[in-house]
């Protein structure tokens, strides 16, 4: 396997920022819950709480697909420690591709009865996209490759690089 550079640290850091005032403009007078789901997101999570400039609540979620199972259907291995009961949330993703996971938690929170519920991912892969899903904060839109590298895993691995890579054969 090699990596090459698909969206270097220099721009991500630029778009987290701009992504930190917008959130900070739409949610002013508000103080959302931050959902970041974990592992991928941890990383951009604490870069865009960074640059929110209001109040806010961060909990986590953490998900696993049931094994040989495409259908998007995941069981919650870490649930929110937060009520979302009449609060703005916010849902921080490392990526939206297929939007089958996406899609069912979201349904699931829904449930929860939340004022709104917003999406906000780093990377978003519309070409794979099979559930509509709602982007309301992109970071960049990316082709069908894989990606690794801030946050973003190969087998548990090169979550800690610091640019957005693509891995290859």
């Amino acid at each position: 396997m090699r990596e090459r550079l698909l969206i270097p640290r220099e721009d991500i850091l630029r778009r987290i920022e701009e992504l930190g005032d917008k959130i900070s403009r739409d949610y002013m007078d508000k103080e959302p819950v931050l959902v970041c789901i974990l592992k991928g997101a941890a990383y951009f999570t604490v870069d865009l709480t960074r640059h929110l400039k209001i109040p806010f609540i961060l909990d986590f979620m953490s998900m696993s697909k049931y094994s040989g199972s495409d259908s998007g259907v995941v069981r919650i291995t870490k649930d929110l420690d937060i009520d979302i009961y009449e609060r703005d949330t916010i849902l921080i993703e490392d990526i939206v591709d297929t939007g089958l996971t996406l899609g069912y938690l979201l349904r699931n929170l829904r449930t929860r009865g939340p004022i709104s519920i917003k999406v906000c991912t780093l990377l978003d892969c519309p070409v794979r996209r099979i559930v509509d899903i709602p982007v309301d904060y992109k970071g960049f839109e990316i082709p069908d490759v894989y990606v690794v590298g801030y946050g973003l895993d190969y087998r548990e691995r090169y979550r800690n690089l610091l640019d957005i890579m693509v891995l290859e054969e």
